[in-house]
């Protein structure tokens, strides 16, 4: 295990979970960091719902569920350099809005807005990155046509305009963020 330590969240999003915990497992076998997992309230229901929760808390090196917006204090730890830096993938629609208005009352929205106050460098893939037709994969493997709106795509490119913001465009791009990050 490496020195770096990276705060990895999870939102209440299916879309793309699979490859993004893939990725994020690569990442764990290709560089020297130790990655710690923080799960939102509604990334616990949908990381149960995909039957990926047992896989996600033991392959990682920490496991963390979100109490509130402070508890466990990811914002104090990220701010003291605990970390080098917090990826936040899949994002929900939900959880790029309130980062873009500076809404920081949950553990991942609030954790995002501390960081990027002390300059620590802030990595979110947006499940709803244009508007437009997308489709996911459901849990039992069937899939579903969704609408992104157009005001969730604006929140996207908000974030864009955030100092210190880095947006992950897909979940192969995750490893490249990563090495960002330990850098």
């Amino acid at each position: 295990m490496g020195e770096n330590r990276i705060a990895w969240g999870i939102t209440g999003a299916g879309d793309k979970i699979n490859k993004i915990i893939e990725e994020m497992e690569k990442a764990k076998e290709d560089y020297p960091v130790n990655i710690h997992v923080f799960v939102s309230k509604a990334g616990e229901q949908v990381l149960k719902w995909y039957h990926v929760y047992k896989k996600v808390k033991e392959a990682f090196d920490r496991f963390t569920i979100e109490r509130n917006a402070n508890t466990p204090f990811l914002a104090g730890n990220l701010q003291t350099g605990d970390y080098e830096g917090l990826l936040i993938a899949p994002a929900t629609s939900n959880t790029v809005a309130k980062i873009a208005l500076s809404i920081g009352d949950t553990l991942l929205t609030n954790s995002a807005l501390m960081a990027l106050k002390a300059f620590v460098p802030v990595h979110i893939m947006p499940v709803d990155m244009e508007s437009g037709e997308i489709v996911t994969e459901l849990p039992n493997g069937g899939t579903l046509r969704m609408r992104v709106r157009e005001e969730d795509a604006q929140n996207v490119e908000k974030l864009r305009e955030i100092d210190g913001i880095n947006i992950i465009e897909k979940p192969e791009n995750i490893r490249k963020h990563i090495e960002k990050l330990i850098e």
